[in-house]
C-alpha cells in the first residue's frame, strides 16, 4: 500500500511543489485548499503523470469546524496519513506596528497559528491511533529573527516555531516525528499576497538576489521525511546563499 501525505495550502508554492515531489516518489496525496477549482486540477494532473490516487479536501483552515470535520470524516482508507505537511500560511502588510491594519493581523494569527493548530491536532490524532507519523510545519526565518516593520506575521512565526518544538515534546511518545523547516526569501506567491496584488513592490523584495524556487524547499521537505524511522531532524533554517537571516542580505554584485 502506498504512503500518504496531507498537504494544506496544495494549490500553490511550496503546497504544489511538495505535492508534484511526494507524489513522483509514489505518495498518494490528500491535497488542502480554499480554491477547489485549482485543488481538482491538480489533483487530476498529479494522478495522470504519476499514477497515484488524489483525494482533494477542501476546507479553510482558519474554520476549526472544518478542519475537524473534514480530516475526522476521511474515508478509512484515507486516515493512515504517513506525513502532514502543515503548510497553509500568509502575510499580509509590511507596515509599522502603530500603523498596521489590524484586519490583516487577524488574518495572519487566525491562519498561521489557530488554523495551523488545527490541523496538526487533527492529523496527529490519527497518527497517535498508529504510533506512527510525520510533521512538517512551515515556519520562516520571520520565527528566528524579527525585523522592521514584521511584527504580527513575525509574531505568528515565533508562535510556529514554539508549536513545533510543543509538539516534538509531546508526541515523543507517541513515535512521532516533528520537524520545522524555516525558508527565507523564496520566490512563490508569498510576496504577491503580502504586498495584496502589488507584483512591482513584490519583486523588489529580490532585488540583487537568486532566492529559493519552491522546488529547493520541496527538496529538503522530501529528504527530511524519507530518512529512516529512528531519525528526526528538528529544526532546519534555508537560505539563498546571499541570505543570512530576515535582516541580512548581501545584493552587491
Amino acid at each position: 500500500m502506498a504512503k500518504i501525505i496531507l498537504i494544506t495550502g496544495a494549490t500553490s508554492g511550496f503546497g504544489k511543489t511538495t505535492a508534484e515531489k511526494f507524489a513522483a516518489n509514489g505518495y498518494d496525496l490528500i491535497l488542502n485548499g480554499r480554491r477547489t477549482d485549482r485543488l481538482n486540477e491538480l489533483c487530476t494532473k498529479l494522478e495522470t503523470k504519476y499514477n497515484i490516487a488524489c483525494y482533494p479536501l477542501p476546507f479553510d483552515v482558519r474554520d476549526e469546524k472544518a478542519v475537524m470535520n473534514s480530516i475526522s470524516g476521511l474515508p478509512e482508507e484515507w486516515k493512515s496519513i504517513d506525513v502532514l505537511f502543515n503548510n497553509a500560511g500568509l502575510a499580509l502588510g509590511r507596515d509599522y506596528f502603530d500603523e498596521a491594519d489590524l484586519n490583516d493581523w487577524n488574518i495572519m494569527v487566525d491562519t498561521n497559528v489557530k488554523g495551523f493548530a488545527y490541523v496538526a491536532k487533527a492529523v496527529s490524532q490519527l497518527m497517535v491511533k498508529r504510533k506512527h507519523g510525520h510533521i512538517i510545519n512551515m515556519g520562516s526565518v520571520a520565527g528566528k529573527l524579527v525585523y522592521e516593520r514584521g511584527n504580527m506575521y513575525c509574531a505568528t512565526k515565533y508562535a510556529v516555531d514554539a508549536l513545533n518544538q510543543a509538539m516534538r515534546i509531546d508526541l515523543l511518545r507517541h513515535n512521532i516525528k516533528v520537524t520545522g523547516i524555516h525558508p527565507g526569501a523564496a520566490e512563490t506567491e508569498f510576496s504577491i499576497v503580502r504586498f495584496k496584488g502589488d507584483e512591482d513592490t513584490a519583486k523588489k523584495i529580490y532585488d540583487g538576489l537568486e532566492p529559493l524556487k519552491p522546488e529547493d524547499v520541496a527538496d529538503v521537505i522530501w529528504y527530511c521525511a524519507s530518512l529512516p524511522p529512528h531519525v528526526c531532524i528538528n529544526d532546519l533554517t534555508i537560505t539563498c546563499t546571499r541570505q543570512a537571516d530576515g535582516i541580512y542580505f548581501y545584493r552587491g554584485n
